[in-house]
């Protein structure tokens, strides 16, 4: 396989990094930017990033949490939250669509959540995000699959990063306790699956991987 060009959004988060880490060899040429490098939520600076940048995988990682009871959720916290986790990974996905769509190939990796199908009290904002993210990846993969372009999207389970470092100790047992395994998952395995079904499932698109062992 050709090096593969991958950028990975959210650099600053320890997804982003755990990705870089296992994916760093001689057959990726790998970019991870940062909120200061490329911010999400400037649409015009997401068009600029990836203007005539090689691409074969975007992993739009980029996430933001802001728990709070939907009442007293204020309309600018709102907005942040959707603006980072939909919005930001939709422009994304636009603005690599014609890069891809020139070289009739490439694989678009949306990072959505648990939340998006069984939300905690207090995140409505951030699992209807997420949720959205789940029909994004139906639309993308459906309407460009015929130009060899893949997109598929990742619930990566509970993991300590930097969005769940404010988690409180009963919570975390909380999660813990639902788990099958009766273990969380981790930043390196999710990595590892991100190489693993860009380079070994070519036939795959449209799907949504759960990764760690609670119920659906």
């Amino acid at each position: 396989m050709d090096v593969q060009h991958a950028v990975i959004t959210g650099g600053g988060g320890s997804l982003a990094a755990a990705m870089m880490r296992a994916m760093s060899t001689p057959l990726w040429q790998l970019e991870a930017p940062t909120r200061s490098e490329l911010d999400v939520t400037d649409a015009a600076a997401v068009d600029a990033y990836f203007k005539d940048r090689p691409i074969d995988l975007l992993v739009c990682a980029a996430g933001a949490v802001a728990d709070a009871p939907l009442a007293r959720m204020g309309e600018e916290s709102w907005d942040h939250i959707f603006a980072v986790n939909y919005q930001g990974a939709a422009d994304c996905a636009a603005a690599v669509l014609p890069t891809m769509l020139r070289q009739q190939r490439g694989h678009i990796i949306l990072i959505s959540s648990h939340s998006a199908l069984h939300p905690p009290t207090g995140q409505a904002a951030y699992a209807s995000a997420k949720a959205a993210l789940l029909g994004l990846n139906a639309t993308l993969a459906r309407r460009y699959g015929r130009h060899n372009i893949r997109v598929n999207t990742l619930l990566p389970g509970f993991i300590e990063s930097r969005i769940t470092e404010a988690v409180s100790a009963s919570r975390k047992a909380e999660i813990l306790e639902k788990h099958a395994l009766g273990r969380l998952n981790d930043a390196a395995a999710v990595a590892r699956f991100v190489a693993f079904l860009h380079t070994d499932l070519p036939h795959t698109s449209g799907q949504v991987f759960q990764l760690d062992s609670r119920p659906t």
